[in-house]
């Protein structure tokens, strides 16, 4: 079983490419810094082990 009982898994796979294209259109610079900030304020939204038991990072996550 791939996931914990009542909890999801957190898909943060999105690619660079895409990523930067929602950043444009925000008029967010693309580059590493803005999506290390975008996916780190993710992962460090309180409680959100208590939601999701697992993630699917992208290489620029990791």
């Amino acid at each position: 079983m791939m996931v914990a009982h009542d909890k999801g898994l957190l898909a943060m796979d999105e690619n660079i490419r895409a990523c930067n294209k929602r950043f444009a259109k925000w008029e967010i610079p693309q580059n590493e810094g803005p999506r290390h900030a975008y996916r780190g304020m993710i992962v460090t939204t309180p409680g959100l082990g208590e939601s999701i038991s697992g993630a699917i990072l992208y290489d620029d996550s990791i």
